[in-house]
């Protein structure tokens, strides 16, 4: 058994937050510095990006004044004994702490009343095999949010339809993501299920191969046709319209075929930290 006291959670969320808003994601950073656009508006407006998060990480100033919600994901090992205050008071008291200089951003749905402190997250808890605490964080924009989708398929759309319904949602995102996106998919499971994969797709670092090679080439065949669409870099027309299509998939019922598609802009900013027990 591993005892970990929620202090360490707390502590992790608000270093991983304090950082990523105000940092790029390196591997992102490096795709952009290296895509080519098509055009001269392209290209200035890639080097824009990089530019911007080039200063942003110099002068710890957000990367995008949407520091986001706040996602985190915890994968908790069964062999772990929490202790201190409680799990989710412990991750919103840590993402209260790092949004205190950033722009709030969190308002009650109907009444459209400001939280204040940009709390509380979207908190998404899994039990796993070990004795360490997994802790992902991830900011997300609402630029991007605003244009993911989920769609109920029939098992005879198959694999044509899943792949229209995901580059459809990019092509009607047009320039409103703030493209080059990076597209998040999650296929099977249940409605609700889908949506997380999709999610928790978007902390997958973009140099990393899918681990099952079908979805690997799939992955592969959206990206060519999303960035066929010609978007192109914040929407100048262009080639680089998405750099990258990661995807998450479960089994789901005879009956259906959910996909959720999350777009995330070019600003993908996650960090992920393990937390060992005594």
């Amino acid at each position: 058994m591993s005892i970990i006291n929620t202090e360490k959670i707390e502590s992790a969320v608000k270093n991983s937050f304090l950082e990523i808003c105000c940092r790029l994601d390196a591997e992102v950073l490096d795709c952009l510095k290296n895509c080519r656009g098509s055009n001269e508006l392209e290209s200035f407006a890639l080097d824009v990006l990089v530019k911007n998060a080039e200063i942003a990480e110099k002068t710890t100033s957000p990367v995008c004044q949407d520091t986001g919600m706040a996602v985190v994901f915890l994968d908790i090992g069964q062999d772990v004994q929490l202790t201190g205050k409680f799990l989710s008071d412990a991750v919103n008291d840590g993402v209260r702490a790092a949004y205190e200089g950033f722009r709030k951003s969190v308002v009650t749905p109907l009444s459209r009343k400001n939280t204040a402190d940009n709390t509380p997250a979207v908190i998404h808890t899994r039990i796993v095999p070990g004795n360490t605490v997994t802790v992902s964080c991830l900011a997300k924009g609402f630029g991007s949010e605003n244009m993911s989708r989920v769609y109920m398929l029939t098992p005879a759309d198959g694999t044509n339809g899943v792949i229209s319904s995901i580059v459809k949602t990019v092509k009607e995102a047009g320039s409103c993501p703030c493209p080059p996106v990076i597209v998040g998919v999650g296929i099977g499971g249940t409605m609700e299920l889908a949506a997380v994969m999709s999610k928790r797709a978007l902390l997958r670092k973009i140099n990393t191969p899918n681990p099952n090679p079908s979805l690997d080439m799939l992955e592969e065949e959206i990206l060519g046709q999303i960035n066929a669409l010609g978007i192109g870099a914040e929407g100048f027309s262009g080639k680089v319209t998405a750099l990258k299509v990661l995807i998450e998939s479960a089994p789901t019922h005879i009956a259906g075929l959910p996909v959720a598609v999350t777009v995330q802009c070019h600003c993908s900013r996650h960090k992920r930290v393990t937390i060992e027990g005594e």
